[in-house]
């Protein structure tokens, strides 16, 4: 008998009610300094535009208008930290 809903995963449960339920290992990935390079590169980018939208604001604040922002947009932006897009 071929039962596709058999084929289906099972949610996980423990084995008696009350059992602790174990994730499994999760593998750890090797990061070559390549990738590490990227990502510090992608940071001091952001970091960069941050600053300059908040010279921006100060210097020319009409400009923040024609590129579409709301000054609580501009201000959200500016306060991410560099690892937040």
């Amino acid at each position: 008998m071929n039962d596709t809903r058999t084929l289906a995963p099972a949610p996980h449960r423990a084995a008696r009610p009350g059992t602790p339920v174990r994730l499994a290992a999760v593998p750890r990935r090797s990061y070559s300094l390549a990738a590490l390079g990227d990502v510090i590169a992608a940071w001091s980018e952001r970091i960069r535009v941050r600053r300059e939208l908040e010279q921006m604001s100060r210097a020319n604040p009409h400009l923040i208008d024609d590129i579409g922002l709301t000054p609580r947009q501009l201000e959200a932006e500016i306060a991410k930290p560099a690892w937040q897009r």
